[in-house]
């Protein structure tokens, strides 16, 4: 699990970075895509990755961003894009089609809407890595074993 551990660490610095970033640049999102985006990492010869390095070098950092989204973290969408009081909120959702109080989101705001999004992005990875180590196989406990009765079976269910 250190692993794991090193990891949110990471995910912390760089939304750090980015929280108190003036501007996204190419330095800023490659150390993004280095970071924390396994899978453009291993498939950096796939038509995605190549779709991302091209809005990267074009400046589309928005477009880059939601496509990084995609790419990573394919069951997540977006589910709020917001500009309030010169903040950008943005809502990142596993679940866009359910209530909002019933949606468990990944939320960041930032002056810049890409910075935003990432932000979001950093957040939805953090909770999928907490779900991961969650899931993973816990040690085998051993089981009482439990024989059938031989007596009678009584349904207690009242389906009136």
């Amino acid at each position: 699990m250190a692993f794991a551990a090193d990891y949110m660490v990471l995910f912390d610095r760089l939304d750090e970075e980015l929280r108190v970033a003036p501007q996204l640049d190419r330095s800023l999102f490659t150390k993004i895509i280095v970071g924390a985006c396994k899978r453009i990492s291993v498939l950096s010869k796939s038509a995605k990755a190549a779709l991302i390095e091209r809005l990267i070098e074009a400046g589309a950092w928005t477009d880059a961003a939601l496509a990084v989204i995609a790419f990573e973290l394919p069951d997540w969408q977006l589910r709020r894009l917001e500009y309030n009081n010169g903040e950008w909120f943005c809502s990142l959702s596993r679940g866009p089609n359910l209530p909002a109080m019933l949606d468990d989101t990944a939320d960041a705001n930032h002056e810049l809407m890409p910075l935003a999004i990432l932000r979001a992005f950093f957040q939805a990875r953090r909770m999928a890595e907490i779900a991961a180590q969650d899931i993973s196989p816990a040690p085998q406990a051993s089981a009482p074993q439990v024989s059938a009765g031989t007596g009678n079976i009584i349904c207690c269910d009242n389906f009136a």
